[in-house]
């Protein structure tokens, strides 16, 4: 159980990010109280493809983070098991990779197969590739699942939780944060985290400090479908899909715009089309779901993770991709919050270098 006597900390978001860092705020010893303003996994959490994918194009200023990724969620699945990821590895074709495997640390695993080996991992291929690239290690999660796991894991360890609880303010002595003001009252804390996706940014306006965090949007599709379609998970030009035991297709689509022909449904009704032309079996495919997620993305592309300036007492969590990410980001900013143990992986995503002292 929690330990009473130790650090409060208010946990601002319950999406996946939030849930992680309660749950190892929790297990650090920490008083932890997680608040929501609408339900636990809500918002963008609910709407995510959930690939725990650790490719990057390029020089990646967070690689430290991304290479530790899957371990971490392995670690949490011994610790949880309710906490469940389905570790089917990942078949990407159709893009230049190559560059990337050279380069990239994180892509040492990717291995480069052809022919007959594809259609072993994916028999329902119309149009197998000439050759492609597997990542055995990699996997996807129901986020939601995960989520609503990491929160129970904080409550079997003392947390309070609370939804539909919005922030409507903050007590401030001096420069420091002392509690978080909502309709419950003032919910007194040494340390609070702002974990909240886009929301983060009416947050900390109410501290007077801004952050430069864009609601980047992205269409996340549910489809009613025949099992044991999809075995991996697949990325191509054509389509991103993967399929859960139930037999669930789960797919991901670029947001366009918000022309009518480009809403969530239509691009729902041509991702099924191109998915039929894809593989073979498809006998129907009804969309379930088909909704926008909008992801909080730092202006820069790299995350906004570690303690405000100017005002004390304020930790921030601002990433994508917040699922891939969660995990790792959980566990080490509890240990610079209650530990003082400052992580060199968190180094590149400090909020000071958008401000000038």
């Amino acid at each position: 159980m929690g330990n009473v006597l130790g650090k409060q900390v208010v946990v601002i978001g319950a999406g996946i990010v939030g849930a992680s860092l309660a749950y190892h705020l929790a297990c650090k010893g920490a008083s932890v109280t997680l608040i929501e303003a609408q339900d636990i996994a809500c918002g963008v959490t609910a709407a995510s493809f959930a690939w725990l994918n650790t490719f990057h194009r390029g020089g990646d200023p967070i690689a430290l983070l991304r290479n530790a990724a899957i371990d971490e969620y392995r670690r949490l699945e011994a610790e949880l098991p309710a906490l469940k990821v389905r570790w089917t590895g990942a078949l990407t074709y159709g893009v230049n990779m190559d560059a990337g495997l050279q380069s990239n640390d994180n892509q040492v695993s990717a291995t480069r197969i052809s022919g007959a080996r594809i259609l072993d991992i994916e028999p329902n291929l119309k149009n197998p590739p000439q050759h492609a690239f597997f990542q055995a290690e990699e996997g996807s999660l129901d986020a939601v699942q995960v989520t609503h796991a990491l929160v129970a894991g904080a409550q079997a360890r003392g947390a309070k939780v609370f939804t539909h609880t919005p922030v409507l303010g903050f007590a401030v002595q001096g420069a420091q944060v002392t509690g978080v003001e909502t309709q419950r009252g003032i919910i007194d804390a040494d340390v609070v985290v702002l974990a909240a996706g886009t929301g983060i940014t009416r947050l900390t306006d109410l501290l007077g400090v801004s952050l430069p965090i864009e609601a980047s949007p992205a269409i996340f599709i549910r489809y009613k479908s025949q099992p044991n379609l999809v075995q991996t998970i697949i990325s191509n030009p054509e389509m991103e899909v993967r399929q859960d035991s139930d037999g669930t297709l789960l797919a991901a689509e670029d947001y366009v715009d918000d022309a009518l022909e480009n809403q969530p449904a239509a691009i729902a009704l041509r991702a099924a089309r191109a998915i039929q032309n894809e593989l073979h079996g498809v006998v129907s495919i009804e969309p379930e779901l088909s909704c926008i997620g909008l992801r909080p993305f730092p202006v820069d592309g790299i995350p906004i993770i570690g303690y405000l300036p100017k005002v004390g007492g304020v930790y921030v969590c601002a990433m994508h991709p917040g699922v891939i990410l969660a995990a790792i980001v959980g566990r080490l900013a509890s240990e610079e919050i209650i530990d003082a143990r400052n992580s060199p992986a968190l180094g590149p995503c400090r909020p000071d270098r958008f401000f000038q002292f």
